[in-house]
């Protein structure tokens, strides 16, 4: 446990302290990922987001006592986000279609998502990236933003996403490049200007859209 004057309590000891009993401790663990758990769902669904993020943190509460004392926290909650996630991906897409998402992006898989309608309050080069992370496989888009927006190692997204650490590398790589390639595409066809600057910091510049305000 933490000694006086040390850090805030960690997410294990905040979890056995909710596992004996204290929901003051509980209600801490929630609040501190909330954000992330959010901001998994926001930035590729245009609705259900509080619903579906609801859903996880449920899960937690119900499965707090699987949760390994010394495993990876970030790495439980963000697997059953993306089980989550899977799971109402699959109810919406087409019957009689295989749902692939290593193939298929949320584009493809969730009619009305994707389009540069959406946070419309955002800058026009900040929906473009919202359009083009929509546009790549929803397997490479989750191995982007974990990486970039929630700083998980490789390793750690390896556990979440349930491939080996160099499938987790592939990814990120292909990742970059297809998004390049869509936002030059975007651009074109919605005669926006880019700024030539890195993907990764595109990606970086929208967390804050797609997390809560």
């Amino acid at each position: 446990m933490s000694t006086a004057g040390s850090a805030l309590p960690d997410d294990f000891e905040l979890l056995a302290a909710w596992r004996a009993g204290d929901d003051v401790a509980g209600n801490a663990l929630v609040r501190r990922h909330f954000s992330s758990v959010y901001r998994f769902f926001r930035s590729k669904l245009d609705e259900n987001v509080e619903d579906l993020t609801q859903q996880v943190l449920l899960a937690l509460v119900e499965g707090r006592d699987r949760v390994r004392e010394h495993g990876n926290f970030r790495a439980y909650l963000f697997g059953i986000a993306r089980r989550t996630l899977m799971m109402h991906l699959r109810g919406r897409y087409r019957a009689g279609k295989v749902f692939s998402p290593s193939d298929q992006s949320i584009h493809d898989v969730a009619s009305g998502d994707g389009s540069l309608g959406e946070l419309l309050a955002a800058r026009r080069e900040q929906r473009l990236l919202v359009a083009a992370l929509r546009s790549i496989p929803i397997d490479f888009q989750i191995v982007v933003e974990l990486y970039y927006w929630e700083e998980l190692s490789v390793a750690t997204i390896a556990e979440i996403t349930e491939v080996a650490p160099g499938t987790v590398k592939s990814r990120l790589s292909r990742a970059r490049a297809l998004l390049e390639t869509q936002l030059e595409r975007l651009a074109r066809a919605y005669g926006i200007e880019t700024t030539g600057e890195a993907v990764e910091h595109w990606v970086s510049s929208i967390r804050k859209l797609v997390s809560p305000e």
